[in-house]
Parts: C-alpha cells; structure tokens; sequence
C-alpha cells in the first residue's frame, strides 16, 4: 500500500513537472543609439511649396500650400486649415490649381501666404489665365496643375482635400528632351515647417537604382577656415589636348562624386587658345586638398599627364565674399 502510494505521489511530480509554463526572456537591444527622442514632432519637411488658385465668390484667390502629398499614383492630397478663406470655394467648385513656386515669383508667394483672402483682394498678384478646367493658372509658375476634388476629409482643424489632375501645363524650358519635367531645371523651391524657411532645389546626386553603376554625389563638408580656393591655369601640348581632357573630365567626376571635401572642381578652356585650361577648385580644408592630391584617381590623372602638361601655375585665391559658394553636380 505504501509503495502505491509513493508511485502515486511520483507520477504527479512527474506530470506536474511536465506541465510547467516555461517563462521565456526576450532579449531586446537596449543599445545606447545616440538620437534624441524629441517627442512626437511631425518632420516630414521639406516640402515643395505651391500657391493654390481658386475661385471664392466669383472672384479668383490665392493661397500659399506647404502640405501637400500624393497618394499612390494618381491622386494628390492638398491639406488646408478650415480657417482658410479658399476652402469655400473649394468646396463649392470642387476645383483648384496647384502652382509649384520658382525663386522668381517667391515673394509673392510668400505675401498671399501671409495675408487672408477675406480681407484683402490677391486676384491680382499674379498674372494668369484659365485652364481648361476652369481654374486659374499662375503665368509664373513653371509646372501647374489643374485639380479636381474628387473626395473631403477632415481632421481637427483641417480640410483635406483629395484630387486628381486633369491638366499639366509646364513651361517648355523645365522639360527634358523626352517632354517630361527635368527638376534640375524646374528648381522648385521648397518649405520647412519648424524653422519657416524656404530651400533651393536643383542637386542631382545620383540616379534611383543605379548608384552600384554609376555613385552618386557625396555630401560636401562645409568650408573650414583653413579651406582652399584656387585657379589652376594648365597649358596643355596640342597633340594631347583630346587625351588630356580625357583624364581630366575622369578625375574631375571622380573627385566631385567620392570625395566629401572637393567642393568645386570647375574646368573651362580659353576660345580664342583652347590648349590653355583653368579650373576653379574648392576643397573645404588644407587637409581635404592632401588627401585629394593623394587619392589613386589623383595620381593616375597627375602620372598619366606628366608629358602632355606645357605649364602649370596653382594660384590660390581670398573670396569677396565668404557667404558665396558654388556648387558643381552631376547629371
């Protein structure tokens, strides 16, 4: 009887055992990862900045647009505070134009964002003319498009207006040889929303899917106070003029796109003597140029050119004006 109940006692041990949740640590990474938490700021910025047309009581209104969005490939979305005077003609019309802005017509751009519609007459800030929509298309701006609303939806504070296009009018000088927009050229200007500011545009840094191919355009250092600006004037012997430019155009791109601290590497031959070439270069410091002149696509250039180089003069330069920069990119 006792030995029963031992083997009784036994197999609950045992099954109770089996039956054990196992409690399991998860491992999280708790790496220090040097960012700042900075709360639940919205920073999606920049964006492109547009000025919005529309009609409002029979009369054509103006309004400054820094949230804009797409969604998916066929719809833009257009978000405006209720308090704007446009949305009622929005409402009404279904109807707007969104007008990219160009540096040229930015400061009145800038004014129709900071004054209402409501109290002030802005049909005649810019010159324009209806689309074939029946919306008001700015002259100045070099891409618009006509927009019907095609859904409302609201937030706290804000209409958010869901369109499609109808129309796309671009000036002729933004589009690339295939007809389409070249944003090189286009030079939209762009907005922040924290710091209320306006950013250029215009950089080609590298081609999407093809930078294992061809790299992109590093970023550049700022300029240090030991930075370098000089003119070097080459004189090159006519029989290798066309292999020198070779070697030259190589290293030049080279250069531009790999290294963080050549900011300008600028070449250009005379007319009137196309053997004698001048390049402007910019290296952000005295140690940036050292580890230039050393780099391997340096010294093929600088080996490979020894014998076709006439004369060489390096004459380093003092900028007028130290805010000024140029900037080189690459298509």
């Amino acid at each position: 009887m006792t030995k029963s109940i031992v083997s009784v006692l036994l197999l609950s041990v045992l099954l109770s055992c089996g039956t054990t949740e196992k409690k399991e640590t998860i491992q999280r990474n708790v790496t220090e990862m040097g960012k700042k938490n900075i709360g639940s700021l919205l920073a999606l910025y920049p964006k492109p900045m547009t000025v919005v047309g529309a009609e409002v009581d029979g009369k054509v209104n103006w309004l400054v647009v820094g949230h804009t969005g797409i969604i998916g490939h066929d719809r833009i979305l257009v978000s405006m505070s209720k308090n704007h005077y446009t949305n009622q003609g929005i409402r009404k019309s279904k109807k707007l134009s969104i007008n990219l802005v160009s540096r040229e017509m930015l400061p009145k751009a800038d004014y129709v964002g900071g004054v209402s519609g409501a109290k002030v007459d802005k049909s005649g800030v810019f010159t324009y003319h209806w689309g074939e929509n029946g919306t008001p298309v700015i002259d100045a701006s070099p891409l618009t498009m006509e927009c019907n609303v095609v859904d409302i939806y609201e937030t706290d504070g804000f209409d958010n207006f869901i369109c499609s296009v109808t129309n796309t009018y671009a000036d002729p000088h933004v589009l690339d040889n295939e007809g389409t927009p070249d944003y090189t050229r286009l030079k939209p200007v762009l907005f922040t929303f924290p710091g209320y500011s306006y950013l250029a545009t215009g950089e080609v840094i590298g081609k999407c899917l093809n930078l294992d191919d061809q790299p992109g355009m590093c970023a550049k250092l700022p300029m240090a106070k030991d930075g370098i600006v000089r003119l070097s004037k080459i004189e090159v012997y006519p029989q290798y003029l066309d292999e020198y430019m070779e070697y030259a155009n190589e290293v030049g791109e080279i250069s531009l796109r790999t290294e963080p601290g050549v900011l300008t590497m600028y070449a250009v031959s005379e007319k009137e003597n196309p053997c004698t070439i001048i390049i402007l270069e910019t290296y952000a410091s005295k140690g940036d140029y050292e580890a230039h002149i050393a780099s391997e696509h340096f010294q093929k250039y600088k080996q490979g050119t020894l014998h076709m180089v006439k004369s060489l003069v390096l004459s380093d330069q003092t900028p007028l004006n130290t805010s000024n920069r140029i900037h080189n990119y690459i298509q």
